[in-house]
């Protein structure tokens, strides 16, 4: 009997590690799908399989995927991202009819932890939807007072993703060698974290060298590298409105506001008040500002430097994003301004309204 016992027990081990290690395998239960009958299967971008649901709303894929990388079902108008490769076998849950987007996932750690992130970033995401719902309908009852609510409120909005993004750097961190830490650094700010994403970029690299997103992403974040806080910023040389050519490295002594604006970009105008008043300020305390401009057309930029007094060194290639300085600093979008020191060295990015005028009175006393 004895033998009997131990040969079944044996068998059961035996069945137990025969997954294939050859294949991705997930499969599948969505509960609730009224009228939904195919799941579709995107691996990273791109639409590689479907499937329909059984008489149980059940599906399964079957996919090679010899490294890891990241799988979107698509199951109606909802999306769940997963992660898995060769030998993971997901398992997957959900309820159609839960407006949360909640799922349930299990057979890959990658996959897990995303599901981890998602939860996380779905609690953040509700006190935003509160903020928003709060403002419409303080708004919906004192139109008059719109923008003074504006005020009180748009400091939740920021406090709250503020911490979510200090939460979900701390996830990035806890998470290297993983698609989760990667789908996570996705999702914070650039602008507040670029040392600290340029740093995880070089370190995550070289540990998914066939994932076209992360290679994608770290070449991205390592080209901005040269132009990141604490380097110093590139020298360059651009003629003025008069055609007389000036280098950055000729300001040098003074702190910088390097500023790349243009006439037709209604948030750089919304700004130049406020960088007016700076440069009143503080232009005898050793703090200049260098005009860079993406206009194309000569007679708006010198119109609206005119319009909006703007009265410090003005430059431009009048040639739009495809300007070799623009393409240098890397700018994607405007208003856009790199803080240099005396020496040329970049403390900081894009500070406007009372973020520049703080720092200036605690560096220019």
């Amino acid at each position: 009997m004895k033998k009997v016992l131990f040969a079944i027990a044996g068998l059961g081990l035996f069945i137990a590690s025969c997954k294939n290690n050859d294949e991705l395998s997930i499969s599948g239960k969505v509960d609730n799908a009224g009228d939904i009958k195919k799941v579709l299967l995107y691996e990273a971008d791109q639409l590689v399989d479907s499937a329909f649901l059984n008489e149980s709303n059940e599906f399964k894929f079957r996919r090679l995927a010899p490294q890891a990388n990241f799988y979107t079902l698509v199951i109606g108008e909802k999306n769940y991202l997963l992660a898995g490769a060769n030998g993971d076998e997901l398992e997957f849950k959900a309820n159609l009819s839960d407006a949360t987007n909640a799922y349930d996932i299990k057979g890959s750690k990658d996959a897990e932890k995303i599901r981890e992130f998602n939860v996380m970033s779905n609690e953040f995401g509700q006190i935003n939807k509160k903020i928003q719902d709060e403002y419409s309908s303080m708004v919906n009852a004192r139109p008059n007072s719109k923008d003074s609510i504006y005020n009180v409120l748009m400091p939740k909005f920021q406090d709250n993703m503020k911490k979510f993004s200090e939460t979900a750097f701390k996830f990035v961190q806890a998470n290297k060698d993983n698609l989760a830490g990667f789908f996570a650094a996705g999702n914070i700010d650039q602008t507040q974290y670029e040392q600290e994403l340029i740093a995880y970029a070089e370190e995550v690299k070289p540990k998914f060298p066939d994932n076209k997103a992360v290679q994608s992403f770290a070449d991205r974040m390592i080209s901005v590298k040269p132009v990141s806080v604490g380097q110093i910023a590139p020298d360059f040389e651009l003629p003025d409105a008069e055609g007389k050519s000036h280098k950055l490295s000729d300001f040098r002594g003074k702190y910088i506001l390097l500023d790349f604006w243009a006439s037709w970009c209604a948030p750089c105008r919304e700004e130049n008040p406020n960088i007016v008043k700076q440069y009143e300020k503080f232009k005898d305390k050793g703090f200049t500002v260098l005009g860079v401009s993406l206009d194309e057309d000569k007679a708006d930029w010198l119109k609206a430097i005119k319009d909006d007094k703007l009265n410090w060194p003005h430059l431009s290639e009048l040639k739009r994003w495809d300007g070799k300085v623009t393409l240098l600093y890397k700018v994607e979008g405007i208003p856009a301004s790199f803080l240099l020191d005396p020496q040329g060295k970049i403390v900081a990015k894009n500070l406007r309204g009372a973020d520049l005028q703080q720092f200036l009175e605690k560096t220019l006393k």
